[in-house]
């Protein structure tokens, strides 16, 4: 019988040996074989991407990041599922088995900091460059194409300020000149797009964030096609950017309830925006699902739901106040990462400028404009559209 991916999630990697629901935590370094024929015999169906129960060494994954790997891959209806120990573990195993010497990679300004100062900063002294480009003008990316050009890495929407992107001619251009994509799909996840079946090569996923759901674990997830599978499995069993098992565990609990999760969390979303749009002290909302978003019509077109994480940008003469603001929030945590139950704020600087980090490129905004990025948890909406009220008096 055909599942849904709602029942999937639910009735998905159940361990039928010892009758549990879910499946069991196996930490292993060393897996045994009957005879080297077997163990020989196995490293093929591995190299080959070959379904499997278990790995060969601990190095690579046990039989419990297997079963994530399953979930992952129907959700993503990818070829292959690699796990790293991070989200950004994901990014680097992307590039360092792609890219070599002397090639050049395409990247969206807006992406998450840390990919920004890798592929800015660490490349380079590999020679490999990045050139960063306009996340709203495909003509600034397509003429930023050249010979050299290995990879396009994209962010969709873009971190903190939610630019979003046609696909799609992205896609095509890469295809038409040979070049390999990679998608950062984290905020939407691939329960509300499937990058895959777009055309890109590589769907990223941050598992840290909504796919893990509780703020307890940490994983990234690299889905990819045939083209590439050969490619980052070589240096995937080199490097050892493996998932633990634990990790493992608790990212599959995760995903049990993300469906239920994501609508709770947009739900959510939809009533504290109504809430800040009628606020004189935030001049915009970063957030696409509102007809009147110049991005509204992009995320329509791709996505099939959308999720819990927004910027506002707030117009203050006075930064501490600002930060007053966000200090004085009291169901509202500061703190790194998102995705999880709880709400979120945090004062993001993208004028921010140090040996690594160089700072945006194309978005600009004014001196006394600052932007605030929240995750909206699960709480109830009203205690959260309170705790806003109470603090934005702060602003001056």
């Amino acid at each position: 019988m055909k599942k849904s991916i709602n029942t999937l999630l639910k009735h998905s990697s159940k361990d039928k040996t010892n009758r549990s629901a879910n499946p069991a935590v196996v930490r292993a370094s060393t897996i045994l074989f009957d005879s080297m024929q077997e163990l020989a015999a196995h490293e093929k169906k591995i190299l080959k991407g070959k379904k499997i129960s278990h790995y060969s060494y601990g190095r690579y994954g046990s039989k419990t990041t297997i079963e994530l790997e399953s979930i992952i891959k129907e959700l993503e209806q990818a070829y292959h599922v690699f796990l790293t120990g991070t989200g950004f573990g994901g990014v680097s195993l992307a590039l360092m088995s792609l890219c070599r010497p002397g090639d050049e990679i395409l990247v969206s300004d807006n992406v998450y900091g840390p990919t920004r100062e890798i592929t800015e900063e660490l490349l380079k002294e590999f020679n490999i460059n990045a050139k960063f480009y306009n996340p709203e003008s495909f003509e600034d990316l397509e003429n930023k194409v050249t010979k050299k050009t290995k990879m396009i890495l994209v962010e969709n929407p873009g971190s903190n300020t939610f630019e979003f992107q046609d696909l799609s001619r992205i896609v095509k251009l890469a295809k038409n000149k040979n070049i390999l994509t990679l998608l950062d799909n984290t905020w939407g996840t691939s329960l509300y797009l499937k990058p895959l079946k777009i055309g890109f090569d590589i769907s990223f996923c941050s598992a840290t964030k909504y796919l893990s759901g509780h703020s307890d674990a940490m994983g990234g997830t690299l889905s990819v096609n045939k083209k590439v599978f050969k490619k980052i499995m070589f240096f995937y069993k080199l490097s050892g950017y493996r998932m633990a098992a634990d990790e493992a565990y608790l990212i599959i609990r995760g995903l049990r309830t993300l469906d239920v999760r994501l609508k709770q969390h947009f739900e959510n979303t939809k009533q504290i925006i109504k809430f800040l749009k009628k606020q004189k002290k935030i001049k915009e909302i970063l957030y696409p699902h509102n007809p009147s978003s110049k991005n509204y019509k992009l995320w329509k077109k791709y996505y099939s739901g959308a999720t819990g994480l927004l910027s506002i940008v707030i117009k203050s003469k006075k930064k501490a106040s600002v930060i007053k603001f966000v200090n004085s929030l009291e169901l509202f945590g500061i703190g790194y990462s998102w995705g999880g139950f709880e709400s979120l704020a945090i004062l993001q600087d993208l004028r921010k400028r140090s040996e690594y980090i160089k700072g945006r490129t194309y978005f600009r905004f004014n001196n006394d404009e600052y932007i605030v990025r929240l995750h909206i948890g699960l709480e109830h909406p009203q205690d959260l559209i309170n705790d806003l009220k109470n603090s934005l008096k702060f602003i001056k």
